[in-house]
């Protein structure tokens, strides 16, 4: 199986390779096509300067009585220009070469092909690439140049002749440079694609080892930020982190939550085996059997809120609240018909009820049974925290899109460390857990799993012997 680091490194060493061919390719494509242009127009400008040379030669009429001069010009062009040139007859035949010694010379007196010639009279200009046969084996660039009289006449043809092997020398020349600096070029690149590809690699051989180690159980484990990462690894380090610490929170809580369970599950067992052992081995006298009884069908039904409390929670934490269960109802008749439920706890504890309801209906779109468990358990909590003699108080007002719904009750002051911990599962307070054997705490808990099953949140204050939860629901119409 192929790793990351090679097929990264591959694919770069590859790619730098096809570009460095394809600027190659079209270098020496320019560069070809350059020369030639270049040679070309070398070419031309030289064969229409000895052209005219000649013409003016013969106006004077010196060409034919002066050849050596005329030489003398044609071996100087062609000199400087590394160059053959002639001048021929009409009929082809070479009257004057460049060549510096004539007796050397092998141009003077032969014939190039009539064609070369009949195409330049014919057009007075032409650019050829071929042979000459007995002259030049070998393909050359040829320029061609009609030479006029006075009168316009065609006298001859000035030919400029260039080895086209130049070109090829010169690009040949340029091809191994080029190629030398290609490989110093892929070298280096391939070098820092590896050192690039090894680093990225790395990286994700930290993030794989650590989520390797977090599969074990090994829940501190994170991945260093910074360094030589990417920001892309950065950010990829960063989310597993993030995902990390979410798990192990999780955890922490899964953690709390079996050891509350249990807690909670083994005080009301504990209390009714001991009632029951101490009736069945005669410790308590069969006289007070009917009160132990009743005790222990009390912790019965604790067990039972227990179970049906947890139930509820996991059916909303798995389902949600569906939209088909939500519908449009008066909130201000769900209040009054919680408050009407715990009348008789309120007179017991003899409690000054404050309720503040609006005139008119105040509509909510949601699941009635939920929030009206959300107001039932609010106000449950807060006349079982309330001071003999308290208050009580809710109120229900609009502001905008929002409902708002607040219940009250004087009491004992929470403390701001507290606060953020009372909708947390099983959180009774130290001073209660003992007095409240009616709750299990999870009543703040169901309360917010609630709420965020609708989209909407709640919160709490207490200061100086008031305690305060605010809720929220849309309004409409």
């Amino acid at each position: 199986m192929k790793t990351t680091f090679s097929r990264v490194f591959t694919l770069l060493a590859a790619l730098i390779l096809l570009c460095l061919v394809l600027m190659g390719v079209a270098f020496r494509a320019v560069l070809l096509g350059y020369l030639e242009d270049e040679t070309r127009e070398s070419l031309e400008a030289n064969g229409e300067t000895l052209a005219k040379l000649a013409s003016v030669y013969d106006i004077t009429g010196e060409l034919n009585s002066r050849w050596g001069d005329f030489r003398m010009a044609l071996s100087t062009v062609a000199a400087v220009t590394g160059t053959d040139a002639f001048l021929c007859d009409t009929q082809g035949n070479i009257r004057v070469c460049s060549c510096d010694s004539i007796s050397d010379c092998i141009h003077t007196g032969a014939s190039v092909d009539g064609d070369i010639v009949t195409t330049t009279l014919a057009e007075g200009q032409h650019f050829f690439e071929a042979t000459l046969p007995g002259l030049y084996d070998e393909s050359h660039f040829i320029e061609g140049v009609a030479v006029s009289n006075i009168n316009g006449e065609n006298i001859g043809v000035v030919l400029m002749i260039a080895p086209s092997d130049q070109i090829q020398g010169v690009l040949t020349n340029t091809t191994a440079i080029f190629f030398y600096v290609c490989v110093v070029v892929l070298a280096a690149a391939i070098v820092g694609s590896y050192l690039l590809s090894r680093n990225y690699a790395s990286g994700l051989s930290a993030l794989t080892k650590a989520a390797t180690r977090f599969g074990r159980g090994e829940l501190d484990v994170r991945v260093p930020l910074g360094g030589h990462n990417t920001a892309e690894m950065d950010e990829l380090a960063l989310a597993f982190n993030t995902m990390a610490e979410s798990l192990a929170k999780s955890e922490t809580r899964r953690q709390e939550f079996v050891a509350n369970v249990s807690h909670e599950l083994k005080t009301p067992m504990t209390t009714i085996s001991g009632f029951l052992d101490g009736m069945l081995d005669g410790t308590i006298p069969a006289e007070q059997h009917r009160h132990y009884m009743r005790l222990v069908s009390d912790e019965v039904r604790r067990l039972s809120r227990l179970v049906r409390s947890m139930l509820d929670i996991s059916r909303l934490q798995s389902q949600g609240i569906s939209e088909e269960k939500k519908r449009r109802f008066d909130l201000g008749e769900a209040i009054g018909q919680v408050l009407i439920s715990f009348e008789q706890r309120v007179t017991r504890k003899n409690l000054r009820v404050d309720v503040e309801l609006p005139d008119r209906p105040v509509w909510t779109r949601a699941d009635p049974d939920s929030i009206t468990q959300v107001i039932y358990n609010l106000t449950d909590n807060a006349i079982k925290f309330c001071n003999e003699g308290g208050m009580l108080g809710i109120r229900l007002w609009v502001n905008g899109s929002k409902a708002w719904v607040s219940v009250r009750n004087t009491g004992p002051t929470v403390s701001p460390e507290e606060l953020p911990l009372l909708f947390d599962r099983f959180h009774k307070a130290d001073k209660s857990r003992s007095a409240d054997r009616e709750g299990v705490g999870l009543g703040l808990y169901i309360v917010k799993t609630i709420l965020n099953s609708h989209g909407e949140d709640i919160s709490v204050t207490s200061e100086n012997g008031l305690t305060t939860f605010t809720f929220t629901l849309p309004a409409v119409r």
